[in-house]
């Protein structure tokens, strides 16, 4: 009988072709499905249009008038990208765990109280914005940390789900905010509104010269690369990502998933906290019930379509953010009412998620895999 031969490996270049070919697969469905999923919740959107008698070309066209259109629009597009990056992030970090978080709402709101409460007493003026702005941003990052952890901790003590307390730790935020505006922090010259005495001019964020939008702006991007980096570059990301994959394997390799849990859930409350400071500092002046814009909730839809990717999140929260610039425009031209930028933002969080079923079922990479002559 004759002895039957191994097969000859992969040639070197062969085998780096086919690598280069699957990472090319890869790229290309990450791409492909939220872009996708944003044009099949357009034309279910545009079958509601035409139903209520309005053109979709129409308001394809107010959307990116109003987004994008002019200097102005652009600005006020720019202008609610910070809040959304950061909130974007304060989901995508926690995911790298195979966490959900969606309290970012509450904890920007509750750090905006700690930023305000902390310029108080300097209201004045008088001290030097090298030690107050850092104090404020400081701050609300630390509270945005710590509303964070209490949802981690209740997951490492007592397993209870992420999703469900951090979404009530955020309506408890909103809660505690709202108590201190009205009472105590109250500014007595504010009789029609309930808010905190304005911050003093010499501790809010400027703008970035020559683009009319606050340093925030740049804050949350280089957060975004930084995080990355973090994420993709370093022991403790890839700790994080193994954690995430399979918590029970990264324990029998002495990983420590309680503690990676608690450091990644308060990296992500840090990122809502610091888009609570700039939404004080450099947008309201004061602590108000109009920190509450929703920021946190459409952060987790950015993160979504990102697929939780931390520099992903920068061209979804322009897309984001441009839909609600754009709403104002559209409400006025079209007569629609105020809630029509929500409902399609729902029919695009609808089509993600199912584009993410179908791509972590392979069919979507079997389908790329075939338009490129490969094999299924």
């Amino acid at each position: 009988m004759s002895a039957v031969l191994p097969l000859p490996p992969e040639s070197g270049p062969r085998r780096d072709r086919a690598r280069a070919s699957s990472r090319w697969v890869g790229w290309l469905g990450h791409l492909l499905a939220p872009v996708g999923a944003v044009l099949a919740a357009y034309a279910l959107f545009s079958l509601l249009l035409l139903w209520l008698g309005r053109s979709p070309a129409e308001f394809a066209e107010l959307v990116w008038k109003g987004a994008f259109g002019t200097p102005f629009s652009i600005r006020n597009t720019l202008l609610r990208m910070p809040a959304l990056i950061l909130c974007a992030l304060a989901v995508a970090v926690p995911a790298q765990l195979g966490l959900m978080v969606i309290g970012g709402e509450g904890t920007l709101v509750l750090a905006g109280l700690a930023a305000a409460a902390i310029a108080v007493p300097f209201a004045g003026g008088t001290t030097s914005p090298l030690l107050v702005v850092p104090l404020m941003a400081c701050a609300a990052m630390l509270v945005g940390a710590f509303w964070f952890g209490i949802a981690a901790q209740a997951r490492n003590r007592r397993q209870v789900n992420e999703v469900i307390s951090s979404l009530l730790l955020s309506y408890v935020g909103i809660a505690i905010m709202n108590f201190f505006v009205e009472g105590m922090l109250r500014d007595p010259d504010q009789p029609s509104k309930s808010s905190t005495v304005p911050v003093a001019g010499d501790y809010l964020v400027g703008q970035i010269p020559g683009v009319g939008v606050h340093w925030g702006l740049a804050v949350a991007l280089l957060a975004a690369v930084g995080l990355h980096l973090l994420v993709s570059r370093t022991t403790f990301g890839f700790a994080m990502r193994i954690a995430g994959g399979n918590p029970r394997a990264a324990r029998a390799q002495g990983l420590p998933v309680e503690r990676l849990v608690l450091a990644g859930m308060a990296i992500g409350g840090a990122c809502a906290g610091l888009a609570g400071y700039f939404e004080v500092a450099a947008v309201q002046g004061r602590a108000n019930a109009s920190l509450a814009a929703g920021y946190g909730f459409t952060g987790i839809l950015v993160s979504f379509m990102a697929r939780h990717h931390p520099l992903g999140v920068v061209p979804a929260a322009l897309l984001f953010a441009g839909l609600s610039a754009a709403n104002g425009l559209v409400q006025r031209r079209l007569g629609l009412p105020d809630g029509v930028m929500l409902l399609l933002q729902s029919l695009i969080f609808i089509a993600l998620l199912v584009s993410q079923s179908l791509h972590g079922s392979g069919l979507g990479r079997r389908l790329l895999t075939k338009v490129r002559g490969g094999r299924a």
